[in-house]
């Protein structure tokens, strides 16, 4: 929508959400709600991935790799998270670096797929550009410049336009959730005892990530002071109505910087939490954990008491 907003994507765009994504289908009908920019639609949900990409936010998924070596044509790469800067050090990187995710163990197969689209890459870098809100430092910027490629920071023009008809949750406190735990680097007790320990000391509304564990929501349910959202659209648009007097704190995640361009103008405090050493798990290996922690800039310490679930 930023994308097209920004005269990036020509004069019409076809948004295709992918079919079976939950989340997706909450973030089609507030947009809907919204009223879509002219010359813009949102198709019906489909398996099948279009055979013209204008633009993409996965540039790590095997099924658009695949599309650019098969059907290639001018590319707008729009955020994926923190995935996005991973994208720009490995273009920095050269031609001779495998498009694949930071803590991916690829087979032979999938890192051929990823070398070849690399290769496809900056075979067109002319015709590629990076479209993104996230704070990217100005050396990598030039560095991916140099490469050949376009990198255009954006901060939300279209969304703070929109109307704030809808007022966010009444708690002082919000909560991110967090992916940290389903994917095995965060231990789950000292996650939901942090949680546990903010709502012993105010209430606290808590919007889950969309991959978290169900079982965990439900324990999180039923502790006083915490009340749990449904998981559905993107913070971004969940969070829009915020006001001055409360506060967003997460774990790392690139939402905190989206958060801090849409809310930090009207007071509200966007927070990030460091994770303490001894809530990461072995699988978290340390170039991963400094990785992980360069979305949201300087982060503070826990807050709440130290608590057991």
């Amino acid at each position: 929508m930023e994308a097209h907003h920004a005269g990036l994507l020509g004069p019409t765009t076809v948004i295709v959400p992918r079919a079976g994504v939950r989340a997706l289908r909450a973030t089609r009908a507030e947009l809907a709600r919204l009223g879509l920019p002219l010359g813009v639609e949102v198709a019906e949900p489909r398996e099948r991935m279009p055979s013209r990409l204008g633009a993409v936010g996965d540039a790590f998924s095997g099924r658009v790799q695949v599309r650019w070596l098969t059907s290639w044509r001018p590319v707008v790469i729009v955020d994926d998270g923190l995935a996005t800067i991973r994208l720009l050090e490995l273009l920095a990187a050269g031609p001779g670096r495998p498009l694949v995710r930071a803590r991916a163990t690829p087979g032979v197969a999938r890192r051929a797929l990823g070398l070849a689209a690399g290769l496809r890459l900056h075979a067109g870098k002319r015709r590629v550009t990076v479209f993104t809100a996230l704070p990217v430092e100005e050396r990598l910027a030039e560095a991916v410049r140099a490469a050949g490629f376009d990198v255009i920071s954006h901060d939300f023009a279209w969304l703070r336009a929109q109307p704030l008809d809808r007022p966010g949750p009444p708690q002082r406190t919000v909560v991110l959730g967090t992916s940290l735990v389903r994917n095995g680097l965060v231990h789950r007790d000292r996650y939901l005892g942090w949680i546990t320990a903010l709502a012993a000391d105010e209430p606290v509304a808590y919007f889950p990530h969309r991959r978290e564990d169900p079982t965990d929501l439900a324990l999180l349910r039923e502790r006083p002071g915490i009340t749990v959202h449904e998981p559905g659209m993107p913070a971004e648009l969940s969070l829009r109505g915020l006001g001055a007097e409360q506060r967003v704190l997460s774990l790392p995640s690139t939402a905190i910087s989206s958060l801090r361009v849409l809310l930090s103008p009207r007071g509200v405090a966007v927070e990030p939490v460091e994770v303490p050493d001894d809530w990461w798990t072995s699988r978290a290996a340390p170039d991963l954990r400094d990785h992980l922690t360069l979305s949201g800039g300087p982060a503070s310490g826990l807050s709440g008491r130290a608590a057991r679930p």
